[in-house]
């Protein structure tokens, strides 16, 4: 290859990297923007792990930071749950060199969570647990009005599934909540955010990752396996994942069977239109989805 075509090459790369992260800025802003995720004087605490999501989280805030017109603070936080080789210096280092103030809690679930879980059991439901817990109390200690997740919007689409397969029920992962003792806001600015833009964002980004290995590789969890699913429909069948995932933000409750969400005991005739009646089963609605099907229409800020 001559030096010219190098030079193209490397143009091109730079380009497409340069593109890539200007979609995750806009998708984040959007995300924030849509659910009001952050306000002014929020002190937002960045769950940190070591993982591509959550180091992609905290750097698109980091830049959403200088460029929001609102001002608030960032805190990264990492748990060390004790595992073993876990190097404990890799985020210390990091966070250092970005300059983000940060805390490392230290607590020993390792233990508790190998000692209680059987063998080849799954462990992930506990270690969540008790991490959600001890980060819960962090985040009261540091006065932290929000807590930030890297959770992007394949997990929240994994989420639905499992709910709806293995739990028997219509639910799953928002992007903003009130967490479980009622005294923080979580949030969720990757929401929007595809698992596989986040995976080459951290190649181009060289994010010192750190693999969680408390379970190893599970390859038969549950998850995994919706996982897989949801690849082979995308590989099958384009437009699918999106379709559902846009679903998630275009509910219709007259046409599901929940009587909590709509009262279908009082429905009457009444002689006026019903926008949501008997048409919904045409044909015509299962062709190309509206132009207003896409979640997202606020831009928190110019990610020009």
């Amino acid at each position: 290859m001559t030096q010219d075509a190098h030079g193209r090459r490397a143009e091109r790369l730079a380009y497409e990297n340069h593109k890539l992260e200007k979609r995750l800025l806009r998708l984040a802003g959007q995300a924030i923007g849509d659910f009001a995720m952050i306000e002014p004087g929020d002190r937002v605490m960045v769950c940190l792990s070591g993982g591509k999501d959550s180091y992609a989280l905290l750097e698109l805030l980091l830049v959403l930071r200088e460029r929001a017109p609102i001002d608030f603070e960032l805190i990264a936080v990492n748990l060390d749950q004790k595992q073993p080789g876990f190097p404990g210096e890799v985020l210390p280092d990091y966070l250092r060199a970005r300059g983000v103030p940060f805390r490392i809690e230290t607590q020993d679930t390792y233990s508790v969570v190998t000692r209680v879980i059987p063998e080849g059991k799954t462990m992930c439901s506990l270690c969540s647990r008790l991490r959600r817990g001890i980060l819960y109390r962090v985040a009261a200690e540091l006065g932290a009005s929000k807590i930030a997740l890297g959770h992007h919007r394949d997990d929240i689409l994994g989420t639905f599934f499992l709910n709806l397969f293995y739990g028997g029920r219509l639910k799953g992962m928002p992007p903003k909540l009130v967490s479980d003792d009622g005294r923080h806001v979580v949030i969720r600015p990757l929401a929007y955010v595809k698992e596989a833009d986040l995976a080459r964002y951290a190649q181009i980004k060289a994010f010192p990752i750190i693999p969680c290995n408390l379970c190893g590789s599970q390859e038969n969890l549950k998850r995994q396996e919706v996982k897989r699913m949801l690849a082979d429909w995308e590989r099958r069948f384009p437009g699918r994942v999106e379709n559902t995932y846009n679903a998630l933000a275009r509910v219709v409750p007259s046409h599901l069977m929940d009587a909590t969400l709509f009262d279908f005991r009082a429905l009457r005739a009444t002689g006026a239109q019903f926008s949501d009646g008997d048409m919904a089963f045409d044909d015509e609605v299962f062709g190309e989805p509206p132009a207003d099907a896409t979640l997202g229409v606020i831009r928190f800020a110019e990610t020009e």
